[in-house]
């Protein structure tokens, strides 16, 4: 169903309507003048709003059911994004399913808690650094944080697991790839 009000959504008449009477509860005549449709097409997507049950009709005015337009945008944030092909790019089968647990799209939704698990992850993250590069501090969580909101925890884990090594220079700290697997990602 919330597949079907994003679609239903994206004609730009019917989202005129929608966002007139997000507003407040009007007539077919008040949205026509808002809108600046004609009262026909006006009710072409009212009725196709009703249809999809985002819109009642009391005392002669069409309301937006906001709390059916709240659950489809529910339903349309717990549809599960499945791993970016990427991410699984030069790791084994078995690491593979482990990094299909965690990652949607190109996030990591949640750090594993289990070593072996945590150890998987910060594998294929350290991937993303070229061997022989240093790079500062921000560098390394402006690279993590397109993954994780907490690059801290990230970086942090990969420096403790070998993955990273850290050498305090100047006012902050430089960081370079120390350890896991030679693999070239495709760009």
């Amino acid at each position: 169903m919330a597949t079907t009000i994003a679609a239903l959504l994206l004609d730009h008449d019917r989202l005129a309507v929608a966002g007139a009477l997000a507003a407040r509860p009007m007539t077919t005549e008040e949205l026509s003048e808002v809108t600046g449709r004609p009262a026909r097409q006006v009710l072409v997507c009212v009725g196709d709003l009703r249809n999809a049950g985002l819109v009642g009709h009391l005392d002669g005015r069409y309301e937006l059911d906001l709390d059916a337009l709240r659950d489809a945008a529910q339903q349309q944030a717990e549809v599960e994004v499945p791993m970016d092909p990427a991410i699984g790019f030069g790791m084994t089968d078995d690491e593979r399913v482990v990094l299909e647990r965690f990652f949607s799209g190109r996030t990591l939704v949640e750090f594993p808690s289990q070593r072996a698990k945590q150890l998987v992850v910060l594998q294929r993250l350290a991937l993303e650094f070229d061997l022989g590069r240093r790079y500062t501090e921000l560098e390394v969580n402006e690279i993590l944080f397109p993954f994780f909101a907490d690059w801290s925890t990230l970086r942090r884990h990969l420096v403790d697991e070998g993955f990273l090594d850290r050498e305090p220079i100047g006012g902050g700290n430089q960081y370079w790839r120390s350890g896991g697997r030679v693999t070239d990602l495709p760009h």
